[in-house]
């Protein structure tokens, strides 16, 4: 068989397979989009480290600083390990160990509970300790009281004759806390981050409560501190703590495919409404760098 190509003849013994055909690239291609970058930069911890304590300068000598992105491998931490007084960060481990229970069918939220003189806690937050001895809460009112209005009263009710401190205490320990006591009311960022690292990914209940719990943690009172100055774009599962020379909050910040817990406890500061401040201005300061 002949084949005649550009005019030349060429003797072909048997057809060959057919072969792509690559088209070539024209001089006049433009890219419609800028290439897409093989390797990100990675963030390193160091820097974040030198931006928060930076910011905090003289102003806190004993604080402790958890970072820990879910949707990327970074975290940092300042004295992330180290214990504090909870306050009413304490008031997380009560309410999951709540709605641990409420899943096996230990307990009913529309069951009441009646408050007593003798169960008034009279300091702090919380409306409860105004009403009089004899007034009734459902344990729904209870636990939405103690979550999104911080109070006092609605905890100890719940914590004393609800859960048990022995039961919530063992859900703690059986969550892997270590560091985090009811007796003492003590906890650290680890512990926290650990909890809120189960919460979000909905592995302590079934979905439904878990978003009940989310819910509650979102619809604070006290928005202050970690999502104060975070755009509106942000949402934040978080819980403040607040004692005697100790300002805290925790929680996971949530935007677009962004997720991260940061968590902020304080110690022997002078002024807690000035700690507040800072700790809302550290707070930006860790989104925009996570975000960037």
């Amino acid at each position: 068989m002949l084949c005649i190509l550009c005019g030349v003849v060429y003797s072909v013994v048997s057809t060959p397979s057919p072969q792509p055909v690559i088209s070539p690239i024209v001089e006049s291609y433009i890219p419609t989009k800028e290439p897409i970058a093989l390797f990100e930069k990675k963030k390193k911890p160091e820097e974040l480290k030198t931006i928060i304590e930076n910011q905090i300068g003289n102003s806190w000598d004993n604080y402790s600083v958890f970072v820990v992105d879910y949707t990327h491998a970074f975290s940092m931490g300042i004295n992330e390990a180290m214990t504090y007084d909870a306050a009413s960060v304490n008031k997380i481990p009560i309410l999951m160990a709540l709605y641990s229970e409420a899943q096996k069918g230990n307990i009913d939220f529309s069951r009441t509970i009646t408050l007593q003189e003798q169960d008034r806690q009279d300091y702090g937050t919380g409306s409860i300790r105004y009403d009089p001895a004899g007034t009734t809460y459902s344990i729904q009112t209870l636990a939405r009281l103690m979550i999104q209005k911080s109070d006092n009263t609605a905890a100890y009710l719940l914590a004393n004759y609800i859960v048990g401190m022995d039961t919530i205490q063992s859900y703690i320990n059986q969550w892997g806390l270590t560091q985090t006591n009811m007796e003492t009311n003590t906890s650290s960022n680890k512990d926290m981050e650990l909890l809120f690292d189960k919460i979000v990914h909905k592995n302590i209940v079934n979905d439904a409560l878990s978003e009940e719990c989310l819910n509650l943690l979102k619809d604070s009172d006290f928005e202050d501190r970690l999502p104060a100055l975070l755009p509106k774009t942000a949402t934040v599962y978080h819980k403040i703590g607040t004692g005697i020379g100790g300002v805290h909050d925790v929680g996971v910040v949530m935007d677009g495919d962004l997720m991260y817990y940061v968590g902020i406890f304080t110690a022997d500061v002078g002024d807690e409404e000035q700690a507040s401040v800072l700790l809302s201005q550290v707070s930006l300061a860790i989104y925009d760098f996570l975000k960037s």
